[in-house]
């Protein structure tokens, strides 16, 4: 069968993921599977269906809405998966069904005060404390807009100090070389190469699509829609600034869509700089690391189905077989 000429960018697969301790978490629509290394150094795999919290609602589908209930699986499905992970690495056993069932109703009603914790608690140090901070030069920044602007400096600066604290410290490199090889499968299998321990290996650690790439866009888009936002009273602008956190987020999440499924020069341009910050977000992980990530692509995507679809490509290569360069 002749190759199909390869696009420079590679071809849009729609698996998406995240790191998870000691693990990576790969989705395919509405399949996810996440596994392990677990202490004994096996592989162990879970897979699953996660319909969403709105399941296949029509709203949930529209442009700039979709993003909104996108985020919210994410952060439902990104702590779920989480919290199996970190199962394995808990020092006290459980013993006995019916504990385990009361230990899983908990873990549910834990598992949804903490998203609404940590959603609080971003907007309170995201939204809340940058706008107050520019409340204090409000005597010295008469133009609204000024003002609106050195709230977004300050937010963004809020935003990249945490990034970099979080990346210094020890216990997180593993979790973001596990980052690293969820973008390492990925990037592979859209360049168009089998997927393989090697040829992950040597691919890139960066990704678009990467949810750090729309943690920054979701920072720089509040800055220009608040330049627009005309209201005297400080705590009505404040309220505003709430409320236009889904829109924010929407757009966002279409930035980045589109960005996933583009190679234009534009396209490439407004990526740039969730790609930089990405270095910080993602290390080179080791054959082992990348093995578990494998796993787990394996698990819920057809790699050699999509190779041979979108490039032409039939894999049916012997073990010790050389990578595709």
């Amino acid at each position: 069968m002749g190759k199909k000429k390869r696009k420079k960018c590679g071809h849009y697969s729609g698996i998406g993921g995240q790191a998870v301790l000691e693990g990576v978490m790969m989705k395919n629509k509405e399949e996810y599977a996440v596994s392990v290394r677990k202490p004994d150094g096996l592989i162990e795999t879970k897979k699953d269906r996660y319909e969403g919290v709105w399941g296949d609602h029509k709203l949930a589908q529209l442009p700039f809405l979709r993003g909104i209930f996108n985020f919210i699986d994410s952060l439902v499905l990104g702590m779920q998966t989480l919290t199996w992970s970190a199962d394995f690495y808990e020092e006290e056993t459980q013993e006995g069904g019916a504990e385990t069932e009361a230990k899983k109703g908990s873990d549910k009603l834990m598992m949804g005060l903490t998203v609404a914790f940590s959603i609080v608690l971003a907007v309170g140090i995201f939204i809340a404390l940058p706008f107050g901070i520019s409340l204090l030069f409000r005597s010295y920044v008469r133009n609204q807009s000024l003002l609106a602007i050195l709230e977004g400096a300050v937010r963004l600066a809020i935003f990249l100090i945490y990034v970099a604290s979080i990346a210094s410290m020890k216990d997180i490199r593993r979790v973001y070389q596990y980052h690293g090889a969820e973008h390492k499968c990925i990037n592979c299998l859209e360049r168009g190469r089998p997927l393989t321990v090697r040829n992950v290996m040597r691919s890139s650690r960066l990704h678009k699509r990467c949810g750090t790439s729309f943690l920054l866009f979701v920072m720089l888009i509040s800055i220009l829609l608040f330049m627009f936002v005309r209201v005297e009273s400080p705590v009505l602008r404040l309220v505003v600034r709430i409320l236009l956190i889904p829109v924010i987020a929407g757009i966002s999440y279409e930035v980045i869509r589109l960005a996933g499924r583009s190679d234009n020069a534009l396209v490439n341009l407004i990526s740039k700089p969730g790609m930089w910050l990405q270095r910080l977000t993602t290390k080179e992980p080791d054959e082992e690391m990348v093995e578990v990530a494998i796993a787990s692509v394996e698990a819920v995507f057809d790699w050699k189905g999509y190779l041979e679809e979108e490039f032409g490509r039939r894999v049916e290569e012997p073990e010790g077989e050389p990578a595709v360069q």
